[in-house]
């Protein structure tokens, strides 16, 4: 615990909120900006001697229910309310995400894309977003249910929709890619989704358990040429710049050709051919 920078930080908090932020009156005789002591005591259900303490660097250090009350008073967000913990000296609570939720900022973004292949997917490999143009090159990917929502589940299933899209020489590396991909999510959370997209696997493929027993992490080519299959349009050669909102663990991929190469002339045809 640093009750030096906690009582700081608190401090300022407290200092930068208004009463109308937390849904206080400010009332006539109020002479300065932010909240008193007792104000956030109040909204944090302690009393006003314990939070005072805190501020001036005194009494016992705060349990993770009082941090966790401090937290909400002050309407912390949640890189803010992590700080908090660690100057507290306790472990921050786990955050839960929506993955599935497509926030405006991002939904702004691929609404400006819509000229271009591109695909908004969560941190398991769902994909909540296409392009008209992704569609085209690569079919329509939000139609699925169940665990063959998932990308890594339906290729190492032998879905022939995505493993067709790549020529087979290029399957060994594709595959290690999306089990790398799952293993950080597994890592994070090997009893939630990642955890039961992995045991229905292993269970399922013999391909996924050889390359899961790899071990292998961070493997990726987001930023390699890659090689697409399209069957009216044959081969083309994309890369894939990937955009992350770290909020939701979202990944945006862009799909790219070098200009003047025959696959940028293809990519301006896929409105043409259509999904």
């Amino acid at each position: 615990m640093d009750r030096v920078l906690l009582a700081d930080f608190l401090r300022a908090r407290r200092e930068a909120l208004q009463p109308e932020d937390v849904g206080l009156p400010r009332g006539q005789r109020r002479r300065t900006g932010g909240l008193r002591r007792e104000e956030v005591a109040a909204l944090a259900g302690m009393s006003a001697d314990y939070y005072s303490r805190i501020e001036q660097q005194r009494g016992p250090a705060p349990s993770e229910r009082m941090l966790a009350a401090l937290a909400r008073a002050m309407r912390l967000s949640l890189d803010e309310r992590d700080h908090l913990f660690t100057l507290g000296g306790i472990a921050a609570p786990r955050r839960i995400m929506r993955d599935d939720h497509i926030g405006p900022a991002m939904m702004r973004v691929v609404g400006g894309l819509l000229d271009v292949p591109a695909m908004l997917m969560s941190r398991f490999g769902e994909t909540l977003l296409q392009t008209p143009p992704a569609i085209a090159l690569l079919g329509d990917f939000t139609h699925y249910s169940g665990l063959s929502r998932y990308l890594v589940y339906r290729w190492f299933t032998g879905d022939q929709q995505v493993r067709g899209l790549h020529p087979e020489e290029d399957h060994p590396r594709r595959g290690r890619v999306l089990a790398a991909g799952i293993r950080d999510a597994y890592t994070a959370d090997p009893t939630g989704r990642a955890g039961e997209i992995v045991a229905a696997l292993l269970e399922a493929s013999p391909e996924f358990a050889e390359v899961w027993r790899l071990h292998e992490a961070g493997v990726t080519h987001h930023h390699d040429l890659k090689r697409y299959l399209h069957p009216e349009l044959g081969e083309l050669e994309l890369y894939s710049e990937v955009l992350v909102d770290p909020a939701q663990c979202q990944r945006l991929l862009v799909f790219t050709a070098t200009p003047g190469s025959p696959s940028r002339g293809k990519l301006q045809m896929l409105f043409a051919v259509g999904p």
